[in-house]
């Protein structure tokens, strides 16, 4: 299989066929970027190496995220405090948790973050998004690009993406902008809703604070040509594991500590410290 796929890309070059589009996430992008062979691990390996255990700030950020979109479903008469709290009750996760105590006291934190962010912020907790998570999609010159946005807000003539963070540290303007998928999202949700699409936030719940980044054209186009060249390489490195070839170096630095492959790689081991799953973000 893996022969034949190589020969096909190879056929389609000699008779001049074009390429078809390379389909992937900004997430994907973000994988081969920060480290090629995480990316073989993640997408390529089959069967894909074992993984480490569930990680406690996982386990927060998906009962958050869960939470907020059921929030967005809940018709606006039933939207109380106490509906707030019980949707991340009914979300909650005991994943990566030292023990059943630590797990609650961070459910009780989190609670506190959703009950604050809907009615204790500039947020209106009875507002009706534009969407909640969402798929949007976008194309370049050689990738078809999808991603799902945690919410869509409308704002006078134009939407606004929202992406909720849940770690230790606010995200500030600078990590806004250096955000290829917010970009990306901008892009795919003004062309799936056909309006515009031009700014992008982080909430972080934790804080209470908003990082925001507004584009004009030119910026959102050099990101997606950013997104390409990515797509382009990944790309490349698909078709090299087709055809058995090891392109797929790694990038070791001390965030090896919470790479899900860690003990599949000598060099993320040695650049790194073992860390327990329950200490990493939790404040």
């Amino acid at each position: 299989m893996k022969q034949d796929q190589g020969q096909q890309h190879d056929q389609l070059e000699l008779i001049g066929m074009p390429e078809p589009l390379y389909p992937c996430t900004p997430t994907r992008l973000a994988t081969w970027q920060d480290c090629p062979r995480r990316y073989r691990f993640t997408y390529l390996d089959k069967p894909q190496p074992s993984r480490g255990g569930a990680w406690a700030h996982t386990s927060i950020g998906a009962a958050v995220h869960s939470a907020l979109a059921d929030w967005w479903g809940t018709p606006v008469k039933l939207r109380t405090t106490e509906r707030a709290s019980q949707l991340v009750r009914k979300r909650w996760l005991n994943d990566g948790f030292a023990d059943r105590e630590q797990s609650a006291a961070a459910g009780r934190r989190a609670v506190e973050w959703v009950r604050k962010y809907l009615f204790g912020s500039a947020q209106d907790p009875m507002a009706v998004p534009a969407g909640v998570e969402k798929t949007v999609t976008a194309k370049t010159e050689r990738l078809s690009l999808s991603g799902r946005v945690d919410r869509i807000d409308q704002r006078g003539g134009e939407l606004v993406v929202v992406d909720y963070k849940t770690g230790r540290r606010a995200p500030d303007e600078s990590d806004a902008f250096a955000s290829l998928a917010l970009a990306v999202y901008a892009v795919g949700t003004a062309r799936t809703y056909r309006r515009p699409c031009v700014q992008v936030e982080l909430h972080h719940l934790p804080s209470g604070t908003r990082a925001v980044a507004r584009y004009d054209r030119a910026g959102l186009e050099s990101r997606l040509a950013e997104a390409n060249s990515l797509g382009e390489a990944a790309a490349a490195g698909d078709r090299a594991h087709a055809q058995g070839r090891d392109v797929f170096p790694p990038k070791p630095s001390p965030g090896c500590s919470y790479c899900d492959f860690r003990r599949h790689c000598p060099e993320g081991r040695a650049a790194s410290e073992d860390k327990v799953p329950w200490v990493s973000q939790l404040g």
